[in-house]
């Protein structure tokens, strides 16, 4: 069976996770400082599939099926009647 990913990005996940144990590792705009271990793995995996390096897709975000069921029963639920405008006439 072939590797999910490859030896590179394994090592870019250490390397994450080295710079997390020794406190240096920073994510996004504002530069927070990363306490999660899942986050840094996260992170390493994220260089490494910009790199280019064999990494599976991120997972899609899927909507449980309660979840969806409102959404719809809202959106049907909703008149279609004239908008008011905010200023008198």
């Amino acid at each position: 069976m072939a590797r999910k990913y490859s030896k590179a990005s394994a090592k870019k996940v250490e390397r994450a996770m080295k710079k997390r144990n020794a406190g240096t590792l920073r994510s996004g705009r504002s530069g927070k400082k990363v306490t999660s271990r899942k986050q840094a793995i996260a992170i390493g995996l994220s260089e490494a599939r910009s790199e280019g390096k064999k990494v599976p897709k991120k997972a899609s975000r899927k909507t449980s099926k309660k979840t969806s069921r409102k959404t719809s029963k809202k959106t049907l639920g909703r008149k279609a009647g004239k908008k008011k405008s905010a200023r008198k006439s």
